[in-house]
């Protein structure tokens, strides 16, 4: 009987460390940031308008800010995904031991 060479016959083991953070994870942390820019926008633009009357190299100050900031927002929440190249080996050494036994060998087999 012919047999395929699969998954179970492949003595590589991965390391779950080595993954990068979920991309659910990941866009939410993006339109936090996102959202968090826009509100000190939006208290920039106030302080612009309150402080208007009263100190106008100030006010010209955080208008710029109001003005530049959702450039900056845009661009930080649509940077992408981090790359991490300083997290360890995907791959266990040759003589690593294994936590659980594979899959054609008998789970209750103590060694």
């Amino acid at each position: 009987m012919l047999r395929r060479r699969g998954a179970a016959d492949d003595p590589t083991v991965h390391r779950i460390t080595g993954a990068r953070q979920g991309l659910a994870d990941d866009v939410r942390g993006r339109q936090r940031r996102y959202v968090i820019s826009m509100l000190v926008r939006t208290a920039a633009v106030v302080l612009t308008l309150l402080l208007w009357n009263v100190s106008r190299p100030l006010a010209a100050v955080t208008l710029v800010l109001g003005v530049v900031l959702p450039y900056v927002a845009v661009v930080v929440a649509n940077a992408g995904r981090e790359n991490a190249p300083s997290l360890p080996s995907t791959f266990l050494a040759e003589g690593a031991t294994r936590s659980l036994p594979l899959a054609n060998e008998d789970p209750h087999k103590r060694s």
